[in-house]
């Protein structure tokens, strides 16, 4: 009788399901990043915002693009509305906690500007109020969700969503995507002024600098699997 598979063994398994659907994304990473990359190189602006742990990923990107992924350059306008806790409070208190975010993006939002919500399940209503209020300011809004379809997913301009049941893949694939996002990027602003990129041409690259990757091996008992995915949950 075969023993039963450790808790790590069984969700690398499920990761590794999800993974399989997830490469699919590759094509879409590499165009958000692009439009990303003239954004913020033309004085524009990231709002990005979720909740629970998909606050943390929200933020986690933020930090890439003010800080830096991994070469220096110049700091990049990225804000996580969640992190503001004083207008967050005060905005909870005042008008209701479904208007923590719609609020700030009516605040900083300026039209072309970018709105990313992040949310396992795509049913909260904060992010939707956040997405009314992005589209009706000019903002283009994209989502990160799990499982399609959802409510955010439809309300927003464009979606990445993560194929598995479980809330905590769908989280660490949001984070790939993440530093896949900020790769390309970084891997854009590279590029000499006027250069014309889609998200399925090469593009030129620092030479220490390894080309970004959308999928990931997960090995299991010795067997290396394919992964791709998009997710669901509930925060």
């Amino acid at each position: 009788m075969m023993p039963a598979p450790t808790v790590l063994e069984a969700h690398l398994a499920d990761l590794a399901v999800a993974l399989r659907a997830y490469r699919h994304s590759a094509a879409r990473l590499a165009d958000w990043g692009n439009v990303l990359a003239a954004t913020l190189g033309a004085g524009g602006r990231l709002l990005v915002a979720g909740n629970g742990g998909s606050a943390a990923e929200a933020q986690h990107l933020t930090a890439e693009l003010v800080g830096k992924l991994r070469h220096d350059r110049r700091p990049l306008s990225a804000i996580a509305l969640h992190a503001e806790t004083s207008a967050l409070t005060a905005i909870g208190n005042d008008y209701g906690y479904d208007e923590v975010f719609a609020r700030q993006v009516r605040a900083h939002g300026r039209p072309d500007d970018i709105l990313l919500l992040l949310s396992t399940s795509g049913t909260s209503g904060n992010l939707l109020a956040a997405a009314g209020a992005g589209r009706e300011a000019g903002l283009r809004c994209w989502a990160m969700t799990g499982p399609a379809p959802n409510p955010l997913a439809d309300a927003c301009h464009d979606a990445l969503t993560v194929d598995a049941p479980d809330s905590q893949i769908v989280q660490e694939l949001h984070l790939v995507s993440v530093h896949v996002l900020c790769e390309h990027v970084d891997r854009a602003l590279l590029l000499p002024a006027g250069a014309v990129v889609t998200g399925t041409e090469p593009q030129p690259v620092a030479a220490t600098r390894a080309a970004p990757r959308a999928g990931v091996e997960v090995v299991l008992d010795d067997v290396p699997g394919p992964g791709t995915g998009s997710g669901g949950g509930t925060v």
